[in-house]
């Protein structure tokens, strides 16, 4: 997963599930280096794992 292409260049990458709520999610960091990030948080539900790599 970690390989995927989706993720070239981000400073980090965090898979987390929560297998009771069903929670599958991913945090993608971008870049820190002009500090603390700043963004968004998206919410939705994928048909598929792959689909939410992507």
């Amino acid at each position: 997963m970690f390989d995927h292409s989706s993720f070239d260049a981000h400073e980090g990458v965090h898979m987390f599930h929560d297998a009771d709520s069903g929670l599958k999610a991913i945090i993608a960091v971008h870049s820190s280096a002009l500090g603390p990030a700043a963004g968004g948080c998206r919410m939705w539900n994928y048909d598929t794992d792959e689909a939410m790599l992507r």
